[in-house]
Order: C-alpha cells, then sequence, then structure tokens
C-alpha cells in the first residue's frame, strides 16, 4: 500500500527536521541523565556491620561439663599476662583478647591497635615500628632472609620487656634490645601477617581429611577452567587447617604456638624460651606445664593452652544476618552472583563435620566456613615470599569469609578496611614460576575476579551486601 503523505510534505526523518530532531532528543536525553544521576549505582563497601556482636558465644549442645571448660577457657583467652606470668622476653602481646576482639573475644582486629599501648607499657622502652598505627591493624612481623641470604620466615616479635615493672615482677635488669624493624622495612625484607578470628575452630577442626578431599575433587573441571588447582597442607601426613597458611594442624598446637611466639610463654608443646639471655627469665621454663598445676582438680588441671584450646574448640560460629546490609532480596542475588562466578569453587559454603567426633556438639554438623581449607596460588600480588609446610612463597589458605560482615581489615597483612579493594587484590599476573625467589605464576582467581569485573554495578553490589551479611 503507497504512503498517504503528500510528496511534498516533510516526513519525521527529512533533512528539514532532522536537525530539530537532534536537538529535541539531546535536550530530553540530558534532562532524563540529570533526572537519574543521583539513582546511579557506586560500588561500594557497605562497612563493618552493625547491630550485635552475632559471635562470641559457646557451641549450642555443650554439656554441662564442656560449658565447664569453655569458660575457664574464656578465662585464660582474656587474662592479662605479666612478667611473673611468663610474658617475654620477647613478645607481640599480653593476652590473647588484646588482638582477637573484633567484634567479640575470639574475633580478630579491633579498631584501636592495642600494641601501640604495650610497646610501653609499664616502663618498657620499645619504639613503635612504621608499620604500625593506632587506627591500623594489630601485626606480627617475619622476615623473609637472614643477613647472610639465607631463609629466614619466622615471626620477630615486636618489643622486649627491658625497663618493663608491672605488678607481677621486674624488668630493670633485662637489658635486650629490639629488633630494627627500620633497617628490615628498608631492605623489604619485612612482611605481615594479622590475627585470624578463631570462631567455629572446633568445626573446622572436626571436619574429615576424607571430606576436604572430596570437596577439592568436586567440579574438577570447572575448576580447571578457572584456573583453580588448590591442596591441602599436609603435617604428619594429616591435613593442617588453621592460619593464614594453614600451617597449624590442631587448636592445642595453634594455642601453644600462640602462646610461646606472641606472649613468650614457654609450654609443654613449646618449652623452651626463644630468648636465651639469663637476665632476662622471670618465670620458670615451661611456664605454662601440668606439673606445675598444684591444684590437681577439674578443670584445674588442664595446663593454659589446653584452656585455650577448649576455648576456641567450642566457640560458636558467627550468625550471619537475613537482611543487613541491603535487604534479603540483594542478599540472596549476591549469594547468587558468588556462586556463579566461582568465588565458591574455594569459598565453599559448607563442609560437614564427622559424625564420629568425640564431642556430640561438633558431630554431623554442617560448617557454614566458606572455605575449602586448602591452600592456593594467589600470584605476586599477595605472595609474602614465606614458605610453610606444602604451602609456598604465593599459597594461602582459602580464608574462611563466616564472620566477615564484622571484620575491619582484610587480607593477610591487614593492608586494606574495603572489601572491593581485598577482592580486586585477588587478581595478580604472574612474573615468573621459579619459587623462593620472589617469581611465581598468576594468580588461581583471575578468571573468578574477571567474572567478577563483568558483572554490572548492582550485582556486584549485591555480592558485597552478601559477603557482609555472613
Amino acid at each position: 500500500m503507497k504512503s498517504r503523505t503528500h510528496r511534498n510534505s516533510p516526513s519525521l526523518f527529512s533533512p528539514i527536521q532532522f536537525p530539530l530532531l537532534k536537538r529535541t532528543v539531546a535536550g530530553l536525553s540530558l534532562a532524563v541523565g540529570l533526572l537519574l544521576a543521583p539513582l546511579a549505582l557506586a560500588v561500594d563497601d557497605p562497612g563493618v556491620r552493625g547491630g550485635p556482636a552475632a559471635a562470641g558465644e559457646p557451641l549450642p549442645g555443650l554439656t554441662e561439663v564442656q560449658l565447664e571448660f569453655f569458660e575457664v577457657g574464656l578465662e585464660a583467652f582474656s587474662a592479662t599476662q605479666g612478667l611473673g606470668d611468663g610474658l617475654g622476653p620477647r613478645f607481640n602481646g599480653d593476652s590473647c583478647k588484646m588482638c582477637h576482639s573484633q567484634p567479640a573475644i575470639g574475633g580478630t582486629n579491633p579498631l584501636t591497635n592495642p600494641e601501640i599501648a604495650i610497646a610501653t607499657a609499664f616502663g618498657a622502652r620499645n619504639q613503635i615500628p612504621s608499620f604500625l598505627t593506632p587506627d591500623g591493624p594489630a601485626r606480627e612481623a617475619r622476615f623473609i632472609r637472614n643477613p647472610d641470604g639465607s631463609i629466614d620466615g619466622g615471626v620477630h616479635q615486636l618489643f622486649v620487656i627491658s625497663g618493663r615493672v608491672d605488678n607481677t615482677g621486674s624488668a630493670s635488669d633485662c637489658t635486650i634490645e629490639q629488633e630494627d624493624f627500620e633497617s628490615q622495612v628498608a631492605r623489604d625484607n619485612v612482611v605481615f601477617r594479622i590475627p585470624t578470628p578463631v570462631f567455629g575452630t572446633g568445626l573446622m577442626e572436626s571436619i574429615a581429611d576424607t571430606t576436604i578431599l572430596a570437596n577439592m575433587n568436586r567440579f574438577s573441571s570447572e575448576k580447571r577452567a578457572l584456573g583453580i588447582s588448590g591442596h591441602p597442607n599436609h603435617v604428619a601426613k594429616t591435613i593442617s587447617r588453621f592460619g593464614w597458611k594453614a600451617q597449624n594442624l590442631s587448636m592445642l598446637f595453634f594455642s601453644g604456638e600462640a602462646s610461646n611466639v606472641e606472649l613468650g610463654i614457654t609450654n609443654q608443646l613449646l618449652p623452651v624460651e626463644r630468648e636465651q639471655d639469663p637476665d632476662c627469665q622471670y618465670a620458670p621454663v615451661p611456664n605454662d606445664s601440668q606439673m606445675s598445676n598444684d591444684v590437681i582438680a577439674f578443670p584445674d588441671l588442664m595446663t593454659k593452652i589446653q584452656n585455650l584450646a577448649n576455648f576456641m574448640r567450642f566457640l560458636a560460629p558467627p550468625e550471619p544476618s537475613p537482611d543487613t546490609p541491603g535487604g534479603a532480596e540483594s542478599i540472596e542475588r549476591g549469594r547468587e552472583h558468588f556462586i556463579r562466578t566461582g568465588c565458591a569453587m574455594c569459598h565453599t559454603p559448607a563442609l560437614t563435620t564427622n559424625p564420629s567426633s568425640t564431642v556430640e556438639a561438633l558431630q554431623n554438623k554442617e560448617a557454614n566456613l566458606f572455605s575449602d581449607l586448602l591452600v592456593h596460588n594467589m600470584g605476586p600480588g599477595l605472595a609474602d615470599n614465606i614458605a610453610q609446610g606444602e604451602a609456598a612463597g604465593d599459597e594461602f589458605r582459602t580464608a574462611p569469609l563466616w564472620g566477615l560482615g564484622k571484620r575491619i581489615f582484610f587480607l593477610h597483612d591487614g593492608r586494606t578496611t574495603d572489601l572491593l579493594v581485598a577482592i580486586r587484590a585477588h587478581r595478580s599476573r604472574g612474573n615468573g614460576r621459579s619459587q623462593g625467589n620472589g617469581r611465581y605464576g598468576p594468580s588461581e582467581a583471575n578468571k573468578v575476579i574477571a567474572q567478577f569485573e563483568r558483572l554490572d554495578a548492582g550485582e556486584q553490589q549485591d555480592m558485597l551486601n552478601f559477603l557482609r551479611s555472613l
């Protein structure tokens, strides 16, 4: 059918009308743009979730006796140690609670760095290293190499007791000197770790090795396509699972090592003082021994590290929020994006504990830890050049995400408080493949992060809301 438009009448898109149309559309577009500008999505970390701590309680289902162990362990975890208790001679803190307090006892870094005050408490003469700030994370320091170039990798305690006089004793005769951290910083020879939260660690301890291995082998073709190839870190042929590199096998060993390394307290697991100066010994060695308990009554028969282990073992995991931040629908969409992008390939949402655990409250439970408990190659961007067991200098345990909504500092060294920055830090191009000299392959997370970046702004925000709900 022919058009009824007269041949001499200008059509809508005729040369005569087109400039007018362009001006009209441009004006409309500007107006719409101005109206919608406040609605444009900016992807932001919602920040530390407010409200109750939602953490720090004992596991449900504990017996009366187990609850007593929990309470005694909580007291030990909270106790401040003085010179007469065995503090030092070199130390990072004077209690477990000091660095494990956010959002409740057993958590991680508090907002105000407690290491600043402890450096000069009771007359101690320590300098504050440049990598510690009042509003920054509490850190332990490790040196990558010794002065002769050989591998170091060990913790170098930040402070010494020289000059300290507290209500349990005096170290006025102790003259050992604090490490020269600034020279190590200048040589780029020092790396950092921040405290890991210990919520739900009894559940993690109760996950069988066979469960971890079975999960490792699930979705193998999908993991290969994404470049994911994590592996366990073994100690004595058993899968180790605690610490940034899964270097600690059990909560008892975790307690023994932390007491010795962080507080300078010797114990039955680690009975030798790290600092041997005889003028700086102010408590029997080992400071914490079952044979030193005068009161042989239950549960006083336990050593301090056993009590610490029991507290952490019976500490419940954090409770997630169903609707904060962003609302329940946003959180549910974020969970779907978390799975769809491939994040869940390493951050496994749940693993089931051993049905034969010796503690009924730990038997056959679904632990929503969001970790596969394996170590993965994270590339040179996150590498700290410290090998521990079968974990190389660029490998880290998949950090459990339960409780993430309440955390202030992220990544192993606490380098950021921004969750979005922490996610993107998982992406790292390789700079070589020879382990041990700072040259590593690309991060296993690269393709997953690329898929995250392909999400639109609203989808990315949903995913951040989901993570902050945990």
